[in-house]
């Protein structure tokens, strides 16, 4: 069964296709309705539509907040075709039907993200009439196509091409379904922002605290009309996800419910036997990682994704230049320098062996010596905020390297990293059986470390700064772990081994005589004193750790004894 598309209202924010869209609609001799600016677009591009209060009789008011809210357009999508008492009541109040609705809604979420947007100029950005037009549509899809996306029109155009004028009864579905998730959507963006203004208003002591309720979103499918409708439904449900996770009062929320939306499918996942895709949350900030632009390359895989991500997520909290090398989610080399070239040249060379194949991620613009000195090496991902256009030319030499840019600011994320600006808005979230855990991510500049000196030797200025650096770099490290530093370059690393003298142990081979003279930083206490007594014969200088071991008297009294500053943190990096 189809449906004959006779008249359409065309009313939308985002204008993209619009005109050529209609002029399909118009090849079929389909009636236009318009409203507002879109009215005015389709005139300049001499397609005759009529306008909105011409069907209502009724002039816009309020300032444009009400001009749709009227039973000469929602009866004419409401009326249920298969009813004659709904089209008797039509033909006596002289109403014709409307068998397409295109609107797309008011762009709240770009209003919001302007960074000294009002709360004033956010609610004139709340679409009402298109909401409720849409709703109107897709409730009663049987009989009318509710479009609202400017990527269907070529798709819709085909099938009315192809059906003389017709649309399908499994595409009016699969519309409706999509138009549900727009509107859906929308409203959790609104939702989202007026809980932040909230929160504000609460912090700042103007609102008595409020309970508020959980709201319900989906991500915003393709359509794909060769599928039967119970696979529509199926993709819905297998794409729900989350996107707040704190209530008012800073907990953790009762319920959850996130929004992402697909970036890509990608080849397998961490083993060629396993499916996998790849997900951004649909209110990702243009900073993040997974906002990123691939520039050449092939597509990412599952690991190149996750690898790339840690990689980006250490470099990202250094105020100089810094180069992270990654190998299987574990820096194999980090380095800060004065310029992108020397702090790669030094990540590098802290394990040569084990960059082979890395992930590589610079918080600085990547320029041409850095590229040239890449240029023998083998890189699956090089990541970075911006490239000069001399490297790119370099780095397009080797078309299989992947090459992503982030839009990103180093001084806007540290700053509000120190602010605590972040704080609440960044979350790690791990899958068990049957369940997710979730937990605030562990991001810290190194300017804001607190710590103790708990050893009668005292670091020197150049010691408490690779130790400070030390102690950035093994956050990001798998847990058991051990970090060398020398000079704000790694030395050795050592990690994920079920005991912290084996990790200390790897981290001094690793180091080889680069050992002698570095500064070592653990990710939580020593249990015991061995590990500090191998790091001592090995030629560490200085050491940094969270403390609270049964053991410490003990570990300091190894320390004083070889006259090795130690510093505590209180603070664990454990890395699961």
């Amino acid at each position: 069964m189809s449906v004959k598309i006779k008249r359409a209202l065309l009313s939308v924010s985002d204008k993209t296709g619009i005109v050529k869209f209609a002029k399909v609609l118009k090849s079929f001799d389909i009636e236009i309705i318009s409203t507002g600016g879109t009215y005015t677009q389709l005139s300049e591009a001499g397609i005759k539509a009529l306008k909105i209060e011409e069907l209502t009789g009724f002039p816009e008011m309020l300032e444009g907040r009400l001009k749709t809210l009227h039973p000469s357009v929602h009866g004419a999508i409401l009326a249920d075709r298969s009813k004659q008492s709904h089209l008797d009541q039509i033909n006596r109040a002289n109403m014709k039907l409307i068998d397409m609705v295109v609107v797309n809604l008011y762009p709240f979420k770009e209003t919001v993200s302007k960074p000294e947007v009002t709360l004033e100029q956010a609610i004139e950005n709340i679409d009402i009439g298109g909401p409720t037009m849409i709703r109107s549509a897709s409730k009663n899809h049987k009989s009318v196509a509710a479009v609202v996306d400017p990527e269907d029109y070529p798709l819709i155009s085909k099938e009315l091409e192809e059906s003389s004028g017709s649309v399908s009864e499994e595409t009016l579905f699969a519309l409706s379904v999509k138009a549900f998730q727009h509107t859906c959507e929308y409203d959790s963006v609104i939702f989202n922002y007026m809980m932040g203004r909230l929160q504000e208003k609460e912090q700042s002591g103007n609102l008595k605290k409020q309970p508020v309720a959980q709201v319900f979103v989906r991500p915003y499918l393709k359509i794909d009309c060769t599928k039967p409708e119970s696979e529509y439904m199926d993709e819905v449900q297998a794409d729900i996800g989350a996107n707040s996770f704190l209530d008012p009062g800073s907990n953790f929320n009762k319920n959850i419910n996130l929004v992402f939306e697909k970036r890509q499918d990608l080849r397998y996942g961490e083993n060629p036997h396993q499916r996998a895709a790849y997900y951004k949350f649909t209110d990702a900030p243009e900073s993040s990682f997974a906002e990123s632009a691939k520039l050449q390359g092939k597509e990412l895989s599952y690991n190149n994704i996750l690898d790339g991500n840690a990689a980006f997520g250490i470099v990202k909290e250094f105020e100089t230049p810094c180069v992270a090398i990654i190998k299987h989610n574990n820096p194999c080399g980090v380095a800060a320098a004065t310029t992108v070239t020397e702090a790669y040249r030094n990540a590098h060379f802290c394990d040569p062996v084990s960059a082979f194949g890395g992930v590589i991620a610079c918080n600085y613009k990547w320029t041409s010596d850095a590229a040239r000195f890449m240029s023998d090496k083998f890189v699956e991902v090089l990541i970075a905020p911006d490239f000069e256009s001399e490297a790119l030319e370099i780095l397009s030499q080797r078309e299989n390297l992947r090459v992503l840019k982030i839009n990103f600011s180093l001084g806007t994320y540290l700053e509000n990293l120190r602010s605590g600006a972040n704080s609440g808005r960044s979350f790690d979230i791990k899958s068990v059986d049957g369940g997710i855990v979730v937990q605030d991510t562990d991001e810290s500049a190194h300017k804001s470390v607190k710590y103790q000196i708990v050893t009668e030797a005292k670091p020197e200025r150049s010691e408490l700064d690779d130790l400070l650096f030390a102690w950035q770099v093994v956050k990001n490290v798998k847990s058991n772990a051990i970090v060398l530093v020398h000079k704000k370059t790694t030395s050795g690393i050592g990690a994920g081994q079920m005991s912290r003298v084996d990790s200390t142990k790897i981290a001094i081979e690793k180091a080889g005589s680069k050992a002698v003279g570095s500064v070592l930083a653990s990710d939580a206490f020593f249990p015991f004193g061995d590990a500090v007594q191998a790091a001592i014969d090995a030629g560490i200088r200085a050491i940094i750790q969270p403390g609270g071991s049964v053991k410490d008297a003990e570990i300091i009294s190894i320390c004083n004894k070889n006259k090795i500053p130690m510093l505590f943190t209180g603070v664990r990096h454990f890395k699961h």
